[in-house]
This record gives C-alpha cells, sequence and structure tokens, in this order.
C-alpha cells in the first residue's frame, strides 16, 4: 500500500442534505478519471496495463497507484484529502446491530490430520475494553477456527477509542504452536519476483487457515524485504520488521543489522516500531511523517492494520476502522502485544481472510467482519498485486 491513504475510513451514516457515501465515492472516483483521463493525454502514457492486471484490486485503487507510479502523487493526495474532509468517520453513536458474536463466524476446520495431539498455548483471558461502560460482548473472545479439533485462532472486538464508539475493530489470536506463517510476496510489491507463489499455491489450498494483509508500497515503507536469500529492498537497521522463520514462526522486532540468518525465510519491514519490549512508542502521540508515512494524515481515522507479539510467543493482529496510529497502538497494546507494528492503512489493503475446506482442492473465503466492501474475499485465491502472511495448521 502506499502510505498515502487510498480509501476513507468506514462509511458514515448519510446526512440531512448530506450526498450519500457512495455518491461522494462516485464523485470523487469521477474525479480520479479525469484527472488522469488529460493526464494520459498529455503524457501520452496509458493507463490500460494498470487496468488489465491481474488480481481484485479495484479500478479506484489501480488508478491510484499508477498515478503515485507516475509521479502524480501529489494529485492523488490532493483528492483523498478532499474526500477524508467528506467522509470521515462519525463521532459517537452505538454500533449498529451490535458487535459479532460466537455465531456470526462458523469454525473453520483444518483438513490436515495428526495421529498425536499437539501442545498449545493457552488461552487469553478476556481483554479490557477501552472505552466504558463496554458494550455486550467486548473484548470476548469466540473461536475462529481449529487445528486437528483443537481452537488455533480466536477473536475479540474493541471499540478503538471513545470518540467513534459506533465502530470496533477486530483482535485475531492465533496460536504458533498449532499454526505456522509463510510470507507471499505480490506481483508488483516489493519488487522483482522472489518467487511465483503470488496467489494461495494448489499445495496449499487444501488446509489453508487464513491470510492477512502485509505492508505497505515499498517506497512508503521505510524499509526493505528480504526473502529466499535476496534483497529486494536492502533491510533498514532499526525498522520495525516483520520476520519468519523457516520453521514458520514470526517474530517482531527493530533490526538489528547485518544480513538475517540461515534460520530466517522473510524480513518484511514497515516503519517503526509501535510497541518495543512492551513499551509504546511516544512517536504514536505524535502523527510523525517522517516516523509513520505520509498519509492523508497518519493521525487521520481510518482503517490499519497491525500485527503483534505477546509475552507467551502467541500472534495477535489487529484490523478494522476508525484508527489513528494511536489508538491502532492503544489496541495492541490491549491485546497484550509487547512487539507490535502497524502493517497497511485503508479498506483497499487491510484484511484478515479466512477459509473453509468443503472438498478436496477447494478453499472457500470468508473476510472477518467489520463488513468491508473494499475486499474481495477471493483476493489471495487469485494474483495479488501486494505480498501476504498465509496462515497454515503446523
Amino acid at each position: 500500500m502506499s502510505s498515502d491513504a487510498k480509501q476513507t475510513a468506514a462509511p458514515r451514516r448519510a446526512e440531512e442534505g448530506r450526498p450519500s457515501r457512495s455518491r461522494r465515492f462516485g464523485t470523487f472516483r469521477a474525479a480520479v478519471l479525469a484527472v488522469v483521463a488529460l493526464l494520459v493525454i498529455s503524457t501520452a502514457v496509458s493507463v490500460a496495463p494498470a487496468l488489465a492486471a491481474p488480481g481484485t484490486d479495484s479500478t479506484a485503487a489501480r488508478l491510484a497507484e499508477w498515478g503515485r507510479d507516475h509521479g502524480l502523487g501529489w494529485i492523488v493526495t490532493a483528492l483523498e484529502q478532499a474526500q477524508y474532509a467528506q467522509t470521515a468517520p462519525t463521532v459517537g453513536g452505538t454500533i449498529a446491530g451490535g458487535l459479532p458474536t460466537a455465531s456470526s463466524v462458523s469454525p473453520v476446520q483444518s483438513a490436515k490430520t495428526s495421529p498425536t495431539a499437539k501442545p498449545t498455548t493457552a488461552a487469553p483471558g478476556p481483554l479490557t475494553p477501552l472505552v466504558g461502560p463496554p458494550v455486550a460482548g467486548e473484548g470476548t473472545w469466540r473461536d475462529l477456527y481449529a487445528v486437528n479439533g483443537v481452537t488455533a485462532a480466536r477473536a475479540a472486538s474493541l471499540r478503538p477509542d471513545a470518540q467513534h464508539t459506533s465502530y470496533y475493530v477486530q483482535i485475531v489470536w492465533m496460536d504458533p504452536k498449532l499454526v505456522s506463517f509463510a510470507l507471499h510476496p505480490g506481483y508488483k510489491v516489493p519488487g522483482p519476483a522472489v518467487t511465483p507463489e503470488n496467489s494461495i499455491t494448489p499445495q496449499e489450498t487444501d488446509s489453508i487457515l487464513a491470510t492477512f494483509n502485509s505492508g505497505f508500497l515499498m517506497k512508503d515503507a521505510r524499509g526493505g524485504y528480504w526473502q529466499n536469500g535476496q534483497s529486494i529492498v536492502p533491510l533498514r537497521q532499526g525498522a520495525a520488521s516483520m520476520v519468519l522463520t523457516t520453521d514458520g514462526r514470526l517474530r517482531l522486532q527493530s533490526w538489528p543489522g547485518g544480513t538475517p540468518g540461515s534460520d530466517v525465510a522473510a524480513v518484511r519491514q514497515n516503519l517503526d516500531m509501535v510497541i518495543e519490549n512492551g513499551v509504546m512508542s511516544p512517536a504514536v502521540t505524535q502523527a510523525n511523517a517522517l516516523v509513520w508515512g505520509k498519509t492523508v494524515g497518519n493521525a487521520a481515522f481510518v482503517w490499519r492494520s497491525g500485527i503483534g507479539v505477546r509475552a507467551d510467543g502467541s500472534i495477535v493482529f489487529v484490523v478494522g476502522p476508525a484508527m489513528n496510529i494511536q489508538s491502532l497502538a492503544a489496541v495492541l497494546q490491549a491485546a497484550g502485544a509487547v512487539n507490535a507494528m502497524e502493517l497497511d492503512i485503508n479498506p483497499s489493503w487491510t484484511n484478515y481472510i479466512m477459509y473453509s475446506h468443503p472438498s478436496p482442492g477447494s478453499a472457500v473465503p470468508a473476510v472477518l467482519p467489520p463488513p468491508n466492501p473494499s475486499v474481495n474475499p477471493a483476493r489471495y485465491v487469485q494474483p495479488s498485486s501486494r505480498d501476504f502472511v498465509a496462515v497454515l495448521p503446523r
């Protein structure tokens, strides 16, 4: 993703005398199309290849990416800032329909079997809501999917802050003793292909449990990308780093420098650590573009995702609307993360998708709520323009 916001936060309610979100978004997209058309005519550069590229990226996202790739980021950013001013998330209110319940997400059973029981990580305790008084079900874990009949992932919902009380974000807890993690490059991000596996592979189809988004476009990530012994973008010392090992483990750290060890399969960097050794970065209160990247505002309340590691080694992934960098950090900390980093932002690029396997050779995707119309559930079943992480049974 570009750290520049490409879509806005969750939709706000239409107000009397105010165009609906769909009409306002349509106006925005029409403006983007008009600008792109003028630029195509004036520069003689065709946008057709970008629009015809494989994958599920929306037309608006493709046009924004094309504009940034051709030196037109300032125009795209100006349009996005105007759009955000019109569609910023609503302040106050209550969650329509309440929070998801245990019955709203069917557990996914891994197709993989094992003759012996595997060790597990102790289930997390209830989360303390960030906003009082709590709403029904807030901070309570519910099962998402299992490996060999044992719960391997759970989800809980929290409201991100005391202002945006009509929105909720999801925290997914994953047991590293039952699941493993693999980084897949996209055909566009990080850059020259390190492997052709830019979608779920045939070998993964029968057992894949979930997928989630990775980080910013490399030019905005202030970091590098290393995989399978190849440096695609040089790693930056001190950058927040998602390190995936050859045995499927995942850890987060400030990169110490040097070349990854023989046990490392991939390193994906993005900005600076949000939480390190249990301490939240004081920079999250500053909305510093030099630290968090230039966006519609790193202080803007938009869809965001982040990943953290708890003291027991379990992994937490956070995704949802109406968060700025400070509220994302607060949710990660509330989820128990002692080390954490931001991944991506905006609804086009933030997602957690689960898979069921009703028949051999099938992987049926379902997007974890809250509803995000910008996410196609089949995003990673076909070639993806962006890198992503696959969650597999161990």
